[in-house]
């Protein structure tokens, strides 16, 4: 931490006229408006959503080829200017998967970064781009701050865990539409008055061929008060900031340390009746069903790492889970280890199940005709044509995921290693 800061001194947004998959313009766009804001040592730029390449897909292989160099460039304008930028870029993985990564970069490099979580499905987003895995704050000299893309910013539950991890600062890089100023707005305020925390949002500019960006940029106090704000052409915002101005705010009452368990897990564990009830009220408003099934006796970490892979295929996750005679069917008499009522509490316990039915057959045909959901998951030692229920959830318009076994850990082994340390 320098000079006892727990807060970037200065913050800017350089609301910058974003042009499709032109990189070397964009990248000269930046450079002109560095020189000709002369910022103050360890100022952080806050840059728009995908700033040097904007959502050209179709050449977005391509161009996630350049982020490598342009993480450089950004090394250099910063070591140059003693500055620091946030900002995203495309970032492509070895496996192939390109991620929309928002990246603060300083004097002596990367600092860290975040994938932006929520894909705007309205633009297409989804189709082409990964959705990030965690919403960890991003640790920098002057304390963490938190961050967020764009579309993320419609998800309070993301700044808040950001900011309950320390953060005095949450960053946001955009490319939000003109047709939808007044939401940008009032969400930013809304994140800086519930989080007690000041906000720092650069917005993009110019004309996209899904319409107009708002512009609007905006520096927010932890009172909601707006520090600094740009209009809709291309502009520079700055604003001074202060730790004892986020103190002050949480002085008199700290909303943000009060971090209460509402959950109600056994509550996850319903009927098939209800669960239709549930799932058709989701499905009524668009969100996708995930589905899948097991025994789970012994619940361990491969249990637990398969199910988080499988909520991120989709927006709720169902687990149909062997009810004891199914299970004592499949692997004999001395099976299952835990009764059935709980093993599906110590299911609902986890984050990443929402819910839990029962089923007595040997294998889940019957809820799966009856739930058809819109991703049906299994493991990826298991071929498409073996998995039960596969023909019935495409034929519904469903798909099928495989997902990879990253532990080598199963219920037997475990029972086998307590059997020989006896």
């Amino acid at each position: 931490m320098m000079g006892g800061q727990s807060i970037f001194p200065q913050v800017a947004c350089l609301q910058m006229p974003l042009q499709q998959g032109a990189v070397a313009a964009n990248l000269q766009t930046l450079q002109k408006m560095l020189a000709k804001a002369c910022f103050a040592p360890n100022t952080l730029v806050v840059l728009p959503e995908l700033w040097a390449t904007g959502f050209d897909y179709a050449n977005i292989a391509l161009l996630a080829e350049e982020t490598p160099q342009l993480l450089k460039k950004l090394q250099q304008e910063a070591a140059q200017n003693r500055i620091w930028f946030a900002g995203s870029l495309l970032d492509k993985q070895p496996t192939g998967e390109i991620y929309n990564t928002l990246f603060v970069v300083g004097p002596d490099g990367l600092t860290g970064c975040y994938q932006k979580q929520h894909l705007f499905r309205l633009w297409q987003e989804d189709q082409y781009l990964t959705a990030g895995k965690a919403a960890q704050a991003i640790q920098t000299p002057f304390g963490p701050i938190g961050a967020l893309v764009c579309y993320d910013l419609r998800f309070p539950a993301l700044s808040r865990q950001q900011i309950f991890a320390g953060c005095k600062l949450l960053v946001v890089s955009a490319q939000w539409p003109e047709v939808r100023l007044d939401h940008w707005r009032t969400l930013l305020q809304a994140r800086a008055i519930e989080n007690q925390v000041v906000v720092a949002a650069c917005n993009g500019s110019g004309h996209l061929p899904v319409g107009d960006l708002a512009g609007h940029s905006m520096i927010i106090s932890p009172l909601g008060e707006v520090l600094a704000e740009a209009d809709k052409q291309p502009a520079m915002i700055r604003a001074e900031l202060e730790t004892r101005d986020v103190e002050a705010a949480r002085s008199r009452f700290c909303s943000v340390a009060e971090h209460p368990w509402y959950g109600q897990d056994s509550d996850k564990v319903v009927t098939s009746e209800i669960l239709l009830e549930r799932i058709g009220q989701m499905r009524r408003q668009g969100s996708k069903i995930v589905f899948t099934n097991g025994c789970f006796d012994l619940l361990h970490a491969g249990h637990v790492s398969y199910l988080e892979e499988a909520r991120r295929c989709g927006d709720c996750l169902v687990v149909g889970l062997n009810a004891d005679r199914s299970v004592q069917a499949l692997k004999g008499p001395l099976r299952p280890i835990n009764s059935e009522l709980e093993r599906a509490r110590v299911l609902a316990a986890l984050g990443c199940v929402d819910f839990v039915v029962l089923f007595d057959e040997e294998t889940p045909l019957r809820l799966l005709t009856t739930v058809l959901p819109d991703i049906l998951v299994k493991g990826a030692d298991w071929a498409e044509e073996q998995i039960v229920g596969a023909d019935e959830v495409k034929s519904a318009g469903g798909k099928i995921q495989r997902i990879p076994l990253t532990s080598h850990t199963s219920t037997t082994k475990i029972i086998n290693k307590i059997l020989l340390t006896r």
